[in-house]
């Protein structure tokens, strides 16, 4: 039987030796790399996260203590140790387990789907509550990344968790050098010199070759010093950074290193004040493919061969790639573009960039409002800044987009990498919100291409825009087919032509295949449909609305909200025209979806050609000139 099997909740691992606590990290590990690699998910932070939650829940009690985990992304050993390892076959699928903590799936997650760097927030407001219900023997711990000390929110926090010492928070820094890329700033350098500072590494491999071997006495003696909170570590590499905030610090700790863990957890938690715990892992550990992948250590990644760690099935190019390569054939034309990331330049295809132009590259860490106001400052200096962020990442940083962008009639574009539905990452990580956002935002221009050539056209469009931002957005996964036009209106393109006064259907983006399809479903009964795409989705070209006053119906596809969206826009524009021509708006009704893939997400909204095209068919009665009930 394996010490896996015995691990059914967080008590469970305290009847456990060192010994056999190193080799149960072993079988996390195995179990972890078996299960994602058939499921998909965050395999590199988990890998690297073992040792750190084992100690974690060793010495903290889980529920009563609460421990949050920022992001979630290395939450998967903390679901296996409270009792969750036998749902990892559903991991990400439908009906199946989230990838993040989830409070549906269990009481020791408090922690629904969220972004980077929100978590020490969360435990300022519990630990404030606490206080008031008089709950002081009970613990909080926030385990935070490295790169999620990068975004301003976690610095907010720290602000006002240094600020009341009876308060206490353990502050637990889980430094592998990186967030998706390598960590990047002053933080990141700090950090790095203290994981890194010579005197300290001689120190420590001297204490676990001399001390470890000594017996019980001396591993008790190396652990007390891996984990001092004064004298030795502050003569080596002073604290100015975190003691200037009034916060104590404890490390740096090796984060695989069970005995120090503890050690260092049992210290914060009866120190009766706030503490930083800074643990140093490797992300990836213990699996060579991710050990050796340069580019995130296999941080996410879909179904692939658990022997070599390459994806089972390749995906074809992705709209990243081909909007890195357009980016980069455009800087070579125009040298006031620039590029920024919050942190992923990998993930939203900067990475070509950075390398053939690395003066003109900016990654700014987790910090998507910065990126949005650095950006407008780079487009007052006469630049043109792209700004390439997942969809779901701008909600953070609407208001630099309406006062530091649209305010100053600035040009700038932002690429919104993942927009509309993404699926399996859950509810936070679609891009559903941003059509509906951004439509409020005066002057703003946005574009949905629908396959490469269109994102050829729509990209160079943007960046010759000087007095408004723009904004291009696009799925995730491969590009779509080419979609040729039957011919242009104005800024509309016309992909199928019929005949009569049909319905009008507007096709955002990527979502035209869909609506090409609906039209020959309903053309096969008797129904004719006209689809557009007017590629500018804001402002919508005025073309849209003379076409529109040729059919009986208009009617809407996209991928985002339908409340706000592209179809309520258009409402809106034929009614301002005095056009009573009714609207059917196709789009998500609910902006927390459940996870699934992209596919179950999109057929659950209605979004698929035959539930479109049975709509349309019910709205326009064939042999009709006029809409019936819709």
């Amino acid at each position: 039987m394996t010490l896996l099997a015995r691990i059914n909740q967080p008590g469970d691992l305290r009847t456990l030796s060192h010994a056999q606590l190193i080799r149960l990290a072993g079988e996390i590990r195995e179990f972890l790399i078996r299960n994602v690699s058939v499921t998909g998910g965050h395999l590199g932070p988990n890998l690297g996260a073992v040792e750190l939650t084992l100690a974690l829940h060793r010495v903290f009690d889980s529920p009563r203590d609460t421990l949050l985990w920022d992001v979630g992304h290395q939450a998967y050993v903390h679901k296996i140790v409270t009792g969750r390892a036998d749902r990892f076959p559903g991991l990400r699928r439908r009906g199946g387990m989230s990838g993040y903590p989830s409070r549906e799936e269990s009481a020791h997650d408090h922690i629904e789907h969220s972004h980077a760097s929100v978590a020490l927030s969360y435990a300022d407001g519990m630990a404030k509550a606490r206080e008031l219900a008089g709950e002081t023997d009970r613990h909080i711990v926030a385990v935070v990344g490295d790169g999620a000390l990068t975004g301003g929110l976690a610095w907010e926090a720290l602000n006002n968790i240094a600020a009341a010492p009876g308060r206490p928070v353990v502050i637990v820094v889980n430094d592998n050098g990186r967030s998706y890329a390598p960590t990047v700033g002053g933080l990141a350098q700090h950090l790095a010199a203290l994981r890194t500072h010579a005197g300290y590494e001689r120190l420590l491999g001297w204490g676990k070759q001399t001390l470890g071997g000594a017996g019980t006495p001396g591993r008790a003696v190396y652990r007390t010093l891996h984990a001092a909170k004064e004298g030795l570590k502050d003569a080596l590499a002073p604290q100015p950074l975190f003691a200037d905030l009034g916060l104590k610090y404890l490390g740096p700790i090796d984060g695989h290193d069970v005995p120090a863990l503890e050690a260092a957890f049992e210290r914060a938690k009866d120190h009766g004040e706030s503490v930083i715990v800074h643990c140093i892992t490797r992300k990836g550990l213990g699996y060579a493919p991710a050990e050796q992948d340069d580019e995130d250590h296999l941080h996410g990644v879909g179904a692939i061969d658990p022997r070599t760690g390459r994806p089972l099935r390749p995906g074809g190019t992705s709209w990243s790639a081909a909007f890195g390569r357009e980016l980069v054939s455009l800087a070579a034309q125009h040298r006031e573009i620039v590029a920024i990331t919050a942190a992923m330049p990998g993930s939203v295809g900067l990475r070509d960039f950075a390398a053939r132009y690395p003066e003109r590259f900016f990654d700014v860490g987790i910090a998507e409002q910065h990126a949005v106001a650095s950006a407008a400052g780079l487009a007052m200096a006469g630049l043109h800044p792209v700004v390439a962020v997942y969809g779901t990442f701008l909600n953070r940083a609407l208001d630099q987009v309406l006062m530091d962008l649209a305010l100053h009639r600035l040009g700038a574009t932002l690429v919104l990498d993942r927009s509309g539905v993404t699926g399996d990452d859950g509810p936070s990580h679609n891009g559903l919100w941003d059509l509906a956002m951004l439509q409020a935002v005066p002057g703003l221009r946005i574009a949905a291409p629908r396959d490469v050539r269109t994102l050829h056209e729509e990209l160079g469009e943007a960046v010759s825009i000087t007095d408004a931002p723009t904004v291009l957005r696009y799925p995730r996964g491969a590009v779509a087919p080419t979609l040729p036009a039957v011919r242009r209106v104005g800024g509309v393109d016309v992909l199928r032509e019929a005949q009569g006064a049909g319905v009008l259907l507007i096709a955002v983006g990527t979502m035209a295949s869909v609506a090409l399809e609906a039209a020959e479903l309903c053309a096969a009964q008797g129904v004719e449909v006209t689809v557009v795409d007017p590629r500018w989705v804001k402002p919508l070209p005025g073309e849209l609305v003379e076409l529109a006053a040729d059919h009986v119906l208009v009617a809407t596809v996209e991928d985002g909200l339908r409340t706000g969206g592209v179809g309520a826009t258009v409402a809106q524009a034929l009614h301002e025209a005095d056009l009573q021509v009714p609207v059917r708006a196709f789009g998500v009704s609910d902006g927390f979806p459940e996870q699934g893939t992209r596919a179950e997400v999109l057929a659950e909204a209605g979004l698929t050609a035959r539930s479109v095209a049975e709509a349309l068919v019910t709205a326009v009665p064939v042999g009709s000139s006029r809409p019936g009930r819709t």
